[in-house]
């Protein structure tokens, strides 16, 4: 079946008027009737009847009408998505993710982007949160996985999943015997500070000022020194639950407060998407629909 026989059908009946038809399909309205008496010869029957100027479809017009909607409908879909696919084949997305954000959640979604686009070159790009975003508003990254507790304007975001703050400590330490650990109860702890960390942010952000008295003995924006410090005995830390990477570190959630951030795609609000960009927050979408549900859901 030639689709654009069909797309003459359509317009014909929508409008009713050969004329007008030929016009939207920016071609003459012969061209427009070879059309339609192709089409009719394939069914083997009428389906528009011309009496005394009146236009109409027959009763097998109306019949296969949203029926042959609906095939083109998803010949076009076919149609952009090959478009897209090829589109990919010498594309690169460049992929901030701001570097407090664990690889767990995350790697299903890359996997399935190299699956889904095997041809497209993913360069990925990791930072502290507002590096990520600047560089995302300066257009140096084209899309961003974030956790901020604000963003500028410009911003647009897809919330993905939630995440509570824990505190990740040694084997055999007090907190081990708690089922959750109250912020307080970090006073006077030998306290290991990730300086890429946004928890004193976000608990700020939740409405209270933070005026626990941190013994700080050493800062990193490495995060595998502070974990191998806190294996070693040598300290406690605050962070996101699927930031641990070490299986030997215990860990308990922080409640009162309860702090929790919302980890999302961000892109720049106005700035108009490429296929590879749709593409990877299609995915994203689809891989954390639960998530995202519980997010819809507590806001």
């Amino acid at each position: 079946m030639d689709l654009t026989q069909v797309r003459y059908f359509l317009t014909l009946a929508e409008t009713l008027s050969f004329t007008k038809a030929a016009e939207l399909c920016g071609v003459t309205q012969p061209t427009m009737s070879r059309g339609i008496k192709l089409l009719e010869q394939e069914f083997g029957a009428e389906l528009v009847r011309r009496e005394r100027g009146h236009t109409h479809l027959t009763e097998l017009g109306h019949i296969i009408r949203p029926k042959l909607e609906q095939a083109l409908g998803m010949m076009e879909a076919v149609q952009a998505e090959a478009v897209e696919f090829s589109s990919m084949a010498k594309a690169t997305l460049k992929l901030g993710i701001m570097c407090t954000i664990g690889p767990s959640r995350l790697i299903p979604t890359i996997s399935s982007l190299t699956m889904r686009a095997p041809q497209l070159s993913l360069e990925l790009l990791e930072a502290s949160g507002e590096k990520i975003i600047g560089m995302l508003v300066d257009g140096d990254i084209d899309v961003a996985l974030v956790g901020m507790p604000d963003y500028p304007d410009v911003i647009s975001l897809q919330p993905l999943y939630e995440e509570s703050y824990v505190v990740a400590f040694p084997k055999g330490h007090r907190f081990s015997r708690m089922e959750t650990v109250p912020v307080a109860e970090l006073t006077g702890e030998p306290y290991l500070e990730r300086l890429n960390c946004e928890y004193v942010a976000h608990y700020i952000a939740h409405g209270d000022p933070f005026e626990i008295d941190l013994d700080i003995r050493y800062r990193s924006e490495h995060e595998e020194w502070i974990q191998a410090m806190i294996q070693a005995g040598m300290g406690c830390a605050c962070m996101p639950e699927y930031m641990m990477l070490l299986p030997a570190m215990n860990h308990r959630r922080l409640v009162e407060p309860s702090i929790r951030r919302t980890i999302s795609v961000a892109t720049v609000r106005g700035r108009k998407h490429t296929p590879a960009i749709d593409l990877f927050t299609r995915i994203c979408m689809e891989l954390h629909r639960e998530g995202r549900e519980a997010v819809d859901t507590r806001a």
